[in-house]
């Protein structure tokens, strides 16, 4: 706990994990998007790092569940109780409720914001807020939003891949895909059934993407297998087979080329002048998606434009969504 005078938050409020950034500490919390929960009475068991931990071998009265789906609330209630364990891990049990920054992907509707807003609120907010992920992720990369020059960044997370090119404090054009970080897990997990007849879990799946995935077929050829334990599927018992990262870059392929395709489509709605700025700046790729082997390469080629990883990927959202509070007076007032 961080004692009783009570700061506002940020909250990247991921489909994989959530971060939150009180003001004036950086970021101070860092757990999954996970909540375990007892089946018969409803009751929340665990919540975040303890929860996940629960995925996949939990007894037939309790499930693990990950309450946020394509980066939007797939289960209301089970969110604010997410929400108000990671407000009060922050802020601990003080009297003066904080005002809180919220990140959703860029395609929300007006409801799914709401949505975000009212659970926050339930959740212990005194107030609620939200920002554009692309734009909180800009700010967080430290590109110069509020200046007459065009940034493009691409923030692949673990529900949505959201592409923006920004300009002027605002987004000009963008587009948010459900293809991300879950999509590429879902592929993996496909593939080996298909191919090795074996059924390997979410988590196998995640380790198989951070060991050896590539976005590349042809440069993955240069890495390693990677022994993957899970059940034969005919047999019905435990099983050990090599995956090969080609093998891997091919499940993976359909994902890479959507994200490739939704780059490209927000490049063409822009005006040749800020499209001119990108191509002398780059793109800027945030979030989880933007560790993927040999990704910049693969857009770099795709777009004939330079591609850079931001620094701190992973926290980029957050730290934008922090930064964002300084101007959360002016929002108090409208």
């Amino acid at each position: 706990m961080f004692g009783l005078g009570t700061r506002n938050i940020g909250i990247d409020l991921g489909t994989a994990n959530t971060l939150v950034y009180m003001d004036g500490k950086d970021i101070v919390l860092r757990e999954p998007s996970v909540v375990a929960k007892n089946t018969q009475t409803g009751e929340v068991i665990a919540v975040g790092s303890e929860a996940r931990d629960m995925i996949g071998r939990t007894p037939g009265n309790i499930v693990a569940i990950r309450p946020m789906k394509d980066g939007v609330i797939a289960d209301y209630d089970t969110t604010a109780a997410m929400l108000k364990y990671f407000i009060e891990k922050t802020i601990g049990h003080s009297s003066s409720k904080p005002f809180v920054m919220v990140c959703v992907p860029s395609g929300v509707t007006e409801v799914e914001k709401r949505a975000v807003i009212d659970a926050t609120k339930v959740a212990g907010a005194r107030d609620a807020y939200v920002i554009e992920e692309p734009f909180a992720a800009a700010i967080g990369a430290g590109l110069p939003v509020m200046d007459p020059t065009g940034s493009m960044v691409v923030d692949i997370g673990g529900g949505t891949t959201d592409v923006a090119t920004i300009s002027l404090g605002g987004i000009v054009s963008s587009r948010s895909i459900r293809m991300a970080g879950d999509k590429f897990d879902d592929a993996i997990i496909s593939y080996i059934r298909q191919n090795s007849n074996l059924l390997i879990g979410e988590r196998t799946a995640e380790q198989i993407k951070l060991a050896i995935a590539s976005a590349s077929p042809e440069r993955a050829k240069e890495v390693e297998s990677m022994s993957v334990r899970g059940r034969d599927l005919v047999t019905g018992l435990p099983k050990t087979v090599d995956i090969k990262a080609s093998d891997i870059a091919e499940a993976i392929k359909e994902i890479v080329t959507a994200i490739i395709d939704a780059i490209k489509e927000t490049l063409e709605e822009t005006s040749p002048e800020i499209a001119a700025d990108v191509i002398d700046h780059g793109i800027v790729l945030t979030g989880g998606g933007a560790l993927l082997k040999h990704l910049p390469e693969v857009i770099s080629d795709a777009t004939k434009v330079p591609v850079f990883i931001a620094q701190d990927p992973l926290d980029c959202v957050a730290v934008g969504t922090g930064e964002s509070l300084k101007n959360i007076e002016v929002m108090k007032k409208n």
